[in-house]
């Protein structure tokens, strides 16, 4: 049955309108005021200025929260599939019902243009949690291995850290599979984009969720996040971040012996083969390096062509970004919005600077905001052509909109230039000869390959190679990260 959000606090943004502070988290099924004192402005992109306080919690409250999750788990682990789905359909509902209210939330938090928040950050999230519904119709929680039965059991109290690129987004993909696996969650989402984070929560809420299964502590990494990491009581971590902040988790969840799921960095390549159609290969492949103003840890930011059509890859990457619009993410004209926070806008400048230091050769943008955008944290959707592996910007992460153009001679170099990265998480091939595309996409080193631009597939599982992480999420791999596997001999005798 659902039931009606808490009247501590109704939906963050009506909140704020009364006193600009946020200071309630939600542990064991009610709204509660943190036990520190902690707080942290909530800035918009677009124009520096603080949009509201939230309060941050410390060890004490994370302990409160998984002791919540810990009490509840055992009922919620005995529930059936069938009571699980009921529930993740219900918090899909809500969801989709809302989207207009969560998009003007990521506008806000993290400058996501309104009309890409309201048609990719919301529908997409709302996947997550249908998926995860679905994929309980019919999965053989125990399935028979001649005489043994292989029984798959939820691991228990589930500790999820979110980041703030895709807030909304990657909160149901961590929350939908863990519920649906029987486990109960402490989720800690980014505090730079905390307002859809607090909605999430009503709407689990009013979805009616035993106290306990599902709870939200706000806070900073080193805070926060590390507590979570050692809490004994903690049975898994996942984590969506930079590549250091998951070392960082491991390490302190080491000690413990928990599982570590780690979504971390990446350096995408998108390989486009001689025999391809460039009309059809470049301008989509521009488009998803820039997407979310290049805000993806899977973005396909090395586009490796052949050489001899470099001159009509420059024509098309450059007619692309002529079509695209920055501006005020409320304006429904915008394509891309600011960069989400002061310290992303900051290391994109860098790296810019580092790629025309290079010698990397600039097509168009370059450092500094875009013409007449004189605040926020606006910045120019750079290219840069005759890009080397050596180069800064062909190796380390950007995480804005920075394209690197990289010519090869050979199929094999093309393969070696996309394998010639610490990541491994998403990759891209083009090309007319299907064999031949399918042969590249075998030897590239990376967790997910799309060929020719194939449309999303929420059940297709996501994770990397190398330092991009381990761990799978999405459709069925993503719910069985979430379980243990028990062997029972002679079950079937």
């Amino acid at each position: 049955m659902t039931r009606t959000a808490s009247t501590d606090i109704v939906s963050p943004l009506a909140h704020l309108k009364r006193n600009g502070r946020l200071d309630h988290f939600y542990i064991d099924g009610q709204w509660q005021r943190p036990q520190g004192d902690g707080v942290a402005a909530v800035v918009s992109p677009a124009t520096e200025e603080r949009v509201c306080e939230i309060a941050l919690g410390n060890a004490a409250d994370v302990d409160q929260a998984v002791q919540a999750a810990r009490r509840a788990f055992a009922a919620w682990a005995a529930t059936s599939p069938l009571e699980r789905a009921a529930l993740l359909g219900r918090v899909h509902a809500l969801l989709v019902e809302r989207t207009e209210l969560f998009a003007q939330a990521l506008a806000l938090e993290m400058g996501a243009p309104i009309t890409y928040a309201r048609t990719a950050h919301v529908p997409l999230a709302a996947e997550h949690l249908r998926v995860a519904r679905d994929n309980l119709a019919d999965y053989p929680f125990i399935r028979p291995r001649g005489t043994t039965a292989i029984v798959r059991e939820p691991i228990g109290v589930c500790a999820l850290i979110t980041p703030w690129n895709w807030p909304i987004y990657q909160i149901t993909a961590k929350v939908g599979p863990a519920l649906a696996a029987g486990c109960t969650v402490v989720l800690k989402p980014s505090e730079l984009s905390p307002l859809s984070a607090l909605l999430f929560a009503e709407i689990v809420h009013e979805a009616g969720i035993p106290a306990g299964v599902f709870n939200l502590v706000n806070g900073s990494g080193p805070e926060v996040g590390a507590a979570m990491s050692s809490h004994p009581q903690v049975d898994m971590i996942s984590i969506t971040g930079s590549t250091r902040a998951g070392v960082l988790v491991a390490q302190a969840a080491a000690v413990t012996v928990k599982r570590v799921a780690q979504e971390l960095g990446g350096k995408s390549p998108n390989v486009v083969l001689p025999d391809a159609d460039l009309a059809r290969a470049i301008p989509p492949g521009v488009a998803a390096a820039f997407r979310n103003m290049g805000q993806s840890c899977s973005a396909p930011t090395r586009l490796i062509v052949p050489r001899a059509s470099l001159d009509r890859v420059h024509e098309l990457a450059l007619a692309t970004l002529a079509q695209m619009k920055v501006g005020a993410p409320t304006d429904e004209a915008t394509t891309h919005g600011p960069l989400a926070n002061r310290a992303q806008f900051l290391r994109v400048q860098q790296m810019i600077e580092a790629g025309m230091q290079d010698g990397a050769r600039l097509l168009a943008g370059g450092a500094g905001r875009p013409d007449g955008l004189e605040q926020g944290y606006y910045a120019r959707p750079t290219i840069f052509s005759d890009v080397h592996t050596d180069m800064v910007i062909a190796q380390e992460e950007i995480f804005g909109p920075v394209l690197a153009i990289l010519p090869y001679d050979t199929v094999e170099e093309a393969i070696a230039i996309a394998n010639d990265t610490v990541y491994g998480l998403g990759a891209h091939v083009q090309g007319t000869d299907k064999d031949q595309v399918r042969a590249v996409a075998a030897r590239i080193q990376s967790g997910q390959v799309h060929l020719n631009y194939p449309a999303w597939d929420p059940q297709a599982p996501f994770g990397g190679y190398k330092q991009s992480g381990n761990g799978r999420e999405y459709g069925v791999e993503g719910m069985e990260e979430y379980m243990e596997v028990k062997s029972i001999l002679g079950y079937y005798a």
